[in-house]
């Protein structure tokens, strides 16, 4: 009988840096700079080193890092912003909040990425960025992005929440870190990704000057300066507690990322073979560093095989069920069902399973063994 199975195991990946992480909490509890410590500065300068990103401003969440990118661009009112509706509910959350209007296109049924065929099409007089997702750990074709984005002189933000560590390869040759493609990188902390705290944190990243002491201004109150205020700002601060376990766990990243991605070969040599399932692809221009193994499940079978597998005691979970356009939130933007029939398609097949750091190959073995006996 293997370990109980989950879809993310902090515990024991905690359990394996203990040692480090309690004393590093033990620093900050005793430092009492609870609030931009040094542990802050610290964390931002190793995450700069390791992305190879100009500069890194940390903020209080993911979403926090796409509304403060929004922010820094001017981006407002009468805007429009260009992304995928299949996404986490933040994507476009950000864009809402700050009275833009989310413009969206449909994405590739292989990648789950932006569909860059239907970009141009999207643009009117008042785009003012493109949003791209490297949805479940994978970059969206960035490449042709920023080409379309130089031609109609907007911007590109990445929301690379779900990408830490990932490599775009341009035709060039070039290789970049997702995140550090665009004008600006957003990225998340939250506790199950792949470089996560334990309660709520993320990232900003640039490669301009300016806009990194915009970004950092806005994350403090709009504030460069003590009580000087140059812009409307909001308060999201990384707290020094979680940029000390940051700072910790980012020592291990590529060890995470190396057993996410040796978890994933075990998924695709046992079930490559199995009737009505399609695994994730590869694409040639990024690496895949798994923040999700979601795979598609064909026949309308996929709510069956998900209970099938909760019957036989493996979690998996369905990211995401509603695409953005049809969520009641969003349906002030006046798009239908089939206006973007990839994305209403993937939210009934995908399937994500367990995808951890922690993952035995007794637990793969049992997962993939229920899955290829299913009778379904």
């Amino acid at each position: 009988m293997t370990a109980p199975i989950t879809m993310v195991d902090l515990q024991n990946q905690y359990l394996r840096i203990k040692p480090e992480i309690d004393a590093a909490i033990q620093r900050v509890l005793h430092s009492t700079a609870f609030i931009q410590g040094k542990e802050v500065a610290n964390f931002e300068e190793k995450l700069e080193q390791f992305t190879s990103s100009k500069y890194v401003i940390s903020c209080g969440n993911g979403t926090d890092a796409l509304l403060a990118a929004l922010i820094a661009l001017g981006i407002g009112p009468g805007d429009e912003v260009i992304t995928v509706p299949f996404t986490f509910i933040a994507t476009v959350e950000a864009i809402a909040l700050i009275g833009a209007k989310p413009v969206f296109v449909d994405v590739c049924e292989d990648s789950f990425n932006m569909n860059v065929q239907q970009l141009e099409n999207a643009i009117t007089p008042k785009t003012r960025a493109i949003l791209p997702v490297h949805l479940y750990g994978q970059c969206a074709d960035m490449e042709p992005i920023l080409k379309i984005a130089k031609q109609h002189d907007i911007r590109v933000i990445e929301d690379a929440c779900q990408a830490i560590g990932t490599k775009y390869t341009f035709s060039d040759g070039t290789v970049k870190q997702a995140g550090t493609i665009g004008d600006i990188g957003c990225t998340s902390f939250f506790p199950s990704k792949n470089l996560g705290c334990y309660g709520d944190g993320g990232a900003i990243m640039t490669q301009n000057s300016d806009l990194a002491d915009k970004l950092r201004a806005i994350c403090r109150h709009g504030s460069a300066q003590k009580y000087h205020h140059d812009y409307i700002g909001i308060n999201s601060r990384l707290d020094t507690l979680q940029a000390a376990i940051l700072d910790i766990k980012l020592k291990h990243l590529d060890e995470y990322i190396t057993n996410r991605q040796n978890a994933a070969e075990y998924y695709y040599k046992a079930l490559s073979a199995v009737k009505g399932l399609a695994l994730p692809i590869r694409v040639p221009y990024s690496t895949h560093t798994f923040h999700q193994f979601t795979l598609k499940v064909k026949d309308s079978k996929r709510d069956a095989l998900k209970q099938y597998l909760s019957e036989k005691g493996i979690p998996s979970m369905v990211y995401y069920p509603i695409p953005a356009h049809l969520q009641p939130a969003y349906r002030y933007l006046g798009y239908q069902e089939g206006d973007f029939p990839v994305s209403e398609q993937l939210c009934k097949e995908v399937l994500s399973l367990p995808m951890h750091t922690e993952l035995t190959e007794d637990q793969l073995q049992y997962i993939c063994e229920t899955i290829v006996n299913c009778p379904l």
